[in-house]
């Protein structure tokens, strides 16, 4: 029997088949979301938000006062964990976190959200973010206040902010001038000096190119610390007990699309690895986080004691730590990877979409430590000849080049220097 009728027709389909004057209708209530949503942005951003700010801004800065921003995630991400940890053992300070969940809850929950948020940013001394939004912004630095991006990646990959102006995934330059990304920041910490140009020109801060410091990154601390690598080991062994006799070999790739409506590539062919490698490895599956668990591919029912999608609970800076094998495609994970100088494999199926999409920073093909590929055989081929094929020295010249300043001891220097006023509270 044919299922014909129970096709779903495709919205341009649909387009075609209504009549003129429904047409003509349709296209005026987008027209009118369109101009509804803009109008709410510009009230927003340059009219309440910043009232809401001043207002609170009557009131005295709290000298001892921390509040942390997270666009996203409702905890605390490694971004600022280890910073946090230290301000809430060390020093007698007030910290407050804010979590806006962008994308996670109602739209008015999230307004909501907001205007608690500036309420209490006005009095804070000092600020924190790891990412951008137009609602950070529009804050406006008080005298007395310091401004610290943290940002939640290293190295300089995948392009961002005004490097994305006119592509895909990006606004208007024009927009982005409108409504900015950024505030005045005091710091943005970065892994090298060599990628500081990227961040300069990504956030916007020609005029203020000193912000952008080659610190290092405090959630790369962790990394060099035995206690945190041996939890590392204990926490995949007991998520995927296989892990304790097998290699790894981690699938850990970015996201598809906006992050609002994030997708997940769906071309690794898991059945060819399971024929493959079976016996000697477990295949880990961590996808980017911002991906809801029903855009998810699955797992072959035949695969599933090789292959684990642990993205809801394995941590990535764990894995990177225990993975025998990395395989990624765009993902800045191949930064904090290289720290242990093992096997990078970068499966690229749709390379000339993505750079239409969005870009990188330097040319991909030169910039990647490791081969690319865009077929599942050709992953197994180099998997199968890895003792021969692994070229460990081009791993460590992009260490050297893109993380020197991640060595340990990233976040010593940022309370050292960014929260140096902060010493008298010391406990």
């Amino acid at each position: 029997m044919s299922n014909t009728s129970n096709t779903n027709i495709s919205g341009e389909n649909l387009e075609e088949r209504l009549s003129p004057k429904r047409r003509l209708k349709r296209l005026k209530m987008r027209f009118h979301r369109r101009v509804i949503k803009r109008f709410k942005r510009f009230v927003n951003r340059k009219i309440v938000f910043p009232f809401v700010y001043k207002m609170a801004s009557r009131k005295p800065i709290q000298d001892n006062k921390v509040v942390f921003l997270e666009i996203r995630f409702p905890g605390i991400t490694d971004s600022y964990q280890k910073i946090y940890e230290r301000l809430e053992k060390e020093y007698n300070v007030e910290i407050h976190v804010h979590h806006f969940r962008q994308g996670f809850v109602s739209r008015r929950e999230e307004y909501a959200r907001k205007i608690r948020y500036f309420k209490d940013a006005a009095t804070a001394k000092y600020l924190v973010f790891n990412d951008s939004s137009d609602t950070q912004g529009t804050l406006v630095k008080r005298e007395g206040q310091h401004f610290l991006n943290t940002w939640h990646a290293t190295g300089a990959f995948k392009r961002f902010g005004f490097a994305t102006a006119e592509k895909n995934f990006g606004s208007s330059r024009a927009v982005m001038e409108k409504y900015p990304l950024h505030p005045d920041y005091d710091m943005v910490t970065v892994s090298s000096p060599d990628i500081c140009w990227a961040y300069i020109e990504a956030m916007g801060k020609e005029k203020t190119k000193e912000c952008i410091n080659p610190i290092g990154v405090s959630r790369t601390d962790v990394l060099y610390e035995d206690d945190y690598i041996a939890k590392a080991y204990k926490d995949i062994h007991d998520l995927v007990p296989l892990t304790k006799e097998k290699k790894i070999l981690l699938y850990a790739p970015t996201f598809r699309g906006s992050p609002r409506k994030a997708q997940a590539p769906d071309q690794l062919d898991i059945k060819q690895l399971y024929d493959n490698f079976k016996d000697e490895y477990v295949l880990i599956i961590k996808h980017h986080p911002m991906i809801a668990k029903e855009n998810r591919p699955v797992i072959p029912e035949e695969c599933k004691d090789f292959a684990f999608d642990i993205t809801d609970s394995g941590v990535i800076n764990e894995l990177l730590c225990v993975a025998d094998i990395c395989i990624t495609d765009y993902s800045s994970l191949i930064y904090e990877y290289s720290i242990f100088e093992r096997p990078l494999i970068f499966f690229a199926y749709d390379l000339d979409e993505y750079f239409d999409d969005r870009g990188f920073f330097y040319d991909y093909n030169e910039l990647t430590p490791g081969p690319v590929y865009t077929k599942t055989s050709e992953i197994v081929d180099y998997i199968k000849n890895i003792d021969t094929s692994f070229d460990k020295d081009k791993v460590h010249d992009f260490r050297v080049r893109f993380m020197s300043s991640c060595d340990g001891h990233a976040t010593d220097r940022i309370m050292n220097t960014f929260f140096k006023e902060l010493d008298k509270y010391k406990k």
